[in-house]
């Protein structure tokens, strides 16, 4: 395995962590980047760190990188921005593509896709300062989620079951967002799934006392309970496996990611949306999937470096 690992470590070169940005998430990029960057440190990887929120392209241009592990999250970081400069610096990265990036990154435009393939997603809405809150309640089962289009780690989401309370949040999530939807609340068990190559890890269940699983319960809460084993039987959570790759693969992502899922009262697994950046912070996810099948946090990194390769 060492010996592996010291072939894989040369074929890498030097790594550029691109983390930081400039979007809301900035706060958890910082965390994920530094993550990054000490397992890097301790395989014996060359690297350099990268805070593209304070540097230039000019200064991605001139590190002098091999490939860019993209550490990046929310907008500028997932939606095929940063791809596609990376693209054009002929430097390979971590992660979706440019088309994949930026479809996962736009939770409509997902859900529409999936619609279009039968991918089971929760029914949705796009709000307008014109909307008609109460019918738009009313047709989506009376209670809701607001959620800007294209945020991550639950910002400027809002569960909500009046039509005042539709309104406001429509504005709230508006200062986020020029696009904003309203998506059927699914108030079963929820899952995550992460993606790594080919393969769907263990699903994670995720508990929490807030009143969803927000930004607080994502990051800082200590309360929130993870699940792996997750307690579903051998062949329903193979099943949710399979739909998870399905809904991941649709889109076009590659390398690694996560899909977010909600189980419905009818049993029915629901795709809410596709992370094609995920967190990699000590409260993170995907390292607990991978843990779960023997991958530790620095080995996760190598798999996610080797997937470049390809």
């Amino acid at each position: 395995m060492k010996e592996q690992n010291s072939q894989l470590i040369k074929q890498l070169g030097r790594v550029g962590v691109l983390f930081g940005g400039r979007s809301a998430e900035r706060e958890i990029s910082l965390r994920s980047g530094a993550a990054v960057v000490a397992a890097l440190a301790e395989l014996g990887v060359e690297h350099v760190a990268i805070d593209i929120g304070e540097h230039s392209i000019d200064h991605l241009q001139k590190a002098g990188i091999d490939r860019a592990f993209i550490a990046l999250h929310g907008p500028g970081g997932e939606d095929g921005r940063i791809q596609a400069v990376l693209e054009y610096l002929d430097i390979p990265y971590t992660g979706s593509d440019v088309q994949a990036s930026a479809i996962g990154m736009d939770k409509l435009r997902t859900k529409q896709l999936w619609r279009g393939i039968g991918v089971n997603t929760p029914d949705f809405a796009v709000l307008n300062e014109q909307s008609d809150w109460a019918d738009v309640l009313h047709t989506l089962g009376g209670d809701v989620m607001v959620k800007p289009a294209h945020e991550g780690s639950s910002i400027g989401m809002a569960r909500v079951s009046s039509p005042g309370a539709l309104k406001n949040a429509y504005v709230a999530a508006a200062k986020f967002d020029a696009v904003v939807i309203a998506e059927r609340l699914v108030t079963g068990a929820e899952y995550t799934v992460a993606i790594l190559g080919e393969r769907a890890l263990p699903p994670i269940k995720l508990e929490t006392d807030h009143t969803f699983y927000d930004y607080d319960a994502k990051y800082f809460a200590d309360d929130t309970r993870y699940l792996c084993p997750c307690g579903l039987d051998e062949t329903t959570e193979q099943q949710l496996q399979a739909q998870a790759l399905q809904a991941f693969r649709s889109i076009g992502c590659r390398g690694w990611g996560r899909v977010d899922v909600m189980r419905d009262s009818a049993g029915v697994f629901q795709m809410l949306e596709v992370n094609t950046v995920p967190g990699m912070t000590d409260h993170s996810l995907v390292p607990m999937a991978a843990k779960a099948t023997g991958l530790d946090f620095n080995a996760l990194i190598l798999a996610i470096l080797s997937e470049s390769l390809s």
